[in-house]
C-alpha cells in the first residue's frame, strides 16, 4: 500500500470492505480527491475483490461521480428550459471565455476552475441561473456572471499574495 492510498484504505475500513458499500466508497474517495483517479478505482476493485469494469460502470452512471479532476471553483451553469428560454448560453458563453474555456476543456490548467452546463438546478424562480460550488447566483446576465468569476480570482490572488508575503518573501 503506497501513501496516496492511506485515505483510500481508511475509508474501505469505515465501510469494512463490503462491495455492498461500493457508493458510499466512492464518495467518500472523490470526496478526498474531488474526482475519481483511475488507479484509485483499480484499488478500489481489488481491495472489494469486485470486478473493475463494475466499479468503473458504477463511477460513468452517476452524474455526481467525476473521472476527471475538477478545478476549487466548479461553475454550473443552468440549461434548463426555464434557464434556456431566459438566455442562459451566452452566460456559459461568457464564463468560457473569460476562463479560456471551452466545451471539451472544462478545467483551468491551474484547477481554480470548472465549467459545467447542468439540465436544472432546481431554482427556476431565479432563473437564469449559475451556481458556483454551493453558492446559488439567480437572474445573471453574462456580464453579471464575468464579475463573479473576476471576484473569486481577485480573492484568490489576494490569499495567494498574502501567503507569499507571510512567508517572508516579498
Amino acid at each position: 500500500m503506497g501513501r496516496q492510498f492511506q485515505a483510500v484504505c481508511k475509508t474501505l475500513e469505515r465501510h469494512h470492505h463490503q462491495a455492498s458499500q461500493l457508493i458510499p466508497i466512492l464518495q467518500a474517495v472523490q470526496g478526498e480527491y474531488s474526482y475519481l483517479p483511475q488507479d484509485v478505482l483499480n484499488y478500489v476493485a481489488s481491495a472489494l475483490d469486485v470486478p473493475a469494469a463494475r466499479v468503473f460502470g458504477v463511477a460513468t452512471f452517476y452524474a455526481h461521480f467525476a473521472l476527471e479532476a475538477k478545478g476549487k471553483y466548479v461553475v454550473r451553469t443552468c440549461d434548463g428550459t426555464a434557464c434556456h428560454v431566459k438566455q442562459s448560453i451566452p452566460i456559459l458563453e461568457a464564463v468560457r471565455k473569460k476562463l479560456g474555456l471551452s466545451e471539451t476543456v472544462k478545467t483551468t490548467p491551474n484547477l481554480l476552475f470548472t465549467v459545467e452546463t447542468v439540465a436544472c438546478l432546481g431554482a427556476c424562480g431565479l432563473a437564469p441561473v449559475m451556481v458556483v460550488n454551493d453558492e446559488v447566483y439567480g437572474q445573471m446576465t453574462p456580464a453579471a456572471a464575468v464579475q463573479v468569476i473576476e471576484e473569486i480570482q481577485a480573492k484568490e490572488l489576494a490569499a495567494a499574495q498574502g501567503a507569499v508575503i507571510a512567508g517572508g518573501v516579498q
